[in-house]
């Protein structure tokens, strides 16, 4: 496997990226994932607005069809030519695993694959699937740094040929990191308020951008296990102030109900109480979210993870069906499974 560091990115999309046909993007800056697949799909010149060329996929998508992947990367397209197999949600689905192990080892001719995964910790299934191989670039994206920030500032203003004083770039770099999309909206959204002028100052930065570095859909997510109606749904107007995509909310939750899933199968089978499972499981947790976890572990039945599991995987589906009911679809789906959170707490 090539693993790509955050800071090498730009240099290998300009580079050797075109030697590569499998790219695995993961990390906990979701909105970053999704920018730099988004980018690698550009790499490849594909018509990304051809759907013969082009398949997107949730994970969900390959949940008890062993061998689709494989079958749409080998497949042609009805008029030639390249194509590009895009699935997002990934975590360690065994069907994704399975498949990616088969193409890793004899990589595809004519189709590029592009998949987004989580926040894959060391030794995670999706992050080992190209250890050995050279055929698979992983490219790890975690929050920004004050480099990379200033970097993003520099370019977006650039645009509006816009400069900014100092204490205003060290306010703006306060308010921003948490997740890439969030940050770049931030910023687009000063530019628009200072278009015409010279010069942006603390002052502009403090009428209109909001505090963007704490948007994440961990937030959310936590609110919905917690049954906590009042958090979730400042997370959610957080977040939608921001111009985060609202699915990146509803993968996570999907991801979080399949761990429980798997935590509560082995609390059944081995008669183990929560904090035991948390050992091995949840080592990969933040500290400040195990409660969180534990807690689900205790108030929710393997059945009724199971219940909601396909509920979530149904939602995902309706809303790459209806794409314009796509917020309103995840926010009422999120919203039902935090009331029935409050329920069972």
């Amino acid at each position: 496997m090539t693993e790509i560091k955050s800071h090498e990115f730009d240099g290998f999309l300009q580079g050797s990226a075109r030697n590569y046909r499998i790219f695995i993007v993961y990390g906990p800056d979701r909105g970053l994932v999704s920018e730099r697949a988004a980018a690698i799909a550009q790499g490849t010149k594909i018509a990304l607005d051809d759907p013969f060329s082009l398949l997107k996929l949730d994970v969900g998508d390959l949940s008890g069809v062993p061998g689709r992947l494989i079958d749409e990367v080998n497949s042609i397209g009805l008029f030639g030519g390249e194509r590009l197999v895009w699935v997002r949600g990934a975590a360690n689905e065994k069907a994704l695993i399975d498949a990616l192990q088969v193409i890793a080892e004899k990589p595809p001719e004519s189709c590029f694959v592009i998949v987004e995964g989580g926040d894959l910790k060391k030794g995670a299934a999706l992050r080992k699937i190209g250890e050995g191989n050279r055929s698979v670039a992983a490219i790890a994206c975690y929050a920004d740094d004050a480099r990379a920030l200033n970097g993003l500032i520099d370019s977006e203003l650039a645009k509006e040929h816009l400069r900014i004083t100092p204490a205003a770039r060290e306010t703006l770099l306060e308010l921003l990191g948490g997740d890439r999309i969030a940050s770049r909206n931030e910023i687009s959204k000063l530019a628009l308020y200072c278009r015409g002028l010279d010069t942006i100052d603390e002052q502009h930065v403090n009428e209109i951008i909001g505090d963007a570095s704490a948007v994440s859909a961990d937030d959310a997510v936590d609110a919905v296990l917690k049954g906590d109606t009042e958090a979730f749904q400042h997370a959610i107007r957080k977040i939608a102030s921001s111009k985060t995509p609202m699915f990146l909310v509803l993968q996570g939750c999907l991801r979080q109900f399949q761990m429980l899933d798997t935590m509560r199968l082995e609390m059944d089978e081995k008669r183990l109480q929560p904090a035991q499972v948390m050992q091995t499981h949840g080592r990969h947790l933040h500290f400040k979210r195990k409660p969180v976890i534990e807690q689900a572990l205790r108030t929710w039945t393997g059945a009724a993870i199971a219940r909601e599991t396909n509920r979530l995987q149904a939602a995902i589906f309706q809303t790459r069906q209806r794409p314009s009911l796509e917020d309103s679809i995840a926010i009422q789906t999120l919203l039902s499974t935090t009331l029935q959170s409050a329920r069972k707490g």
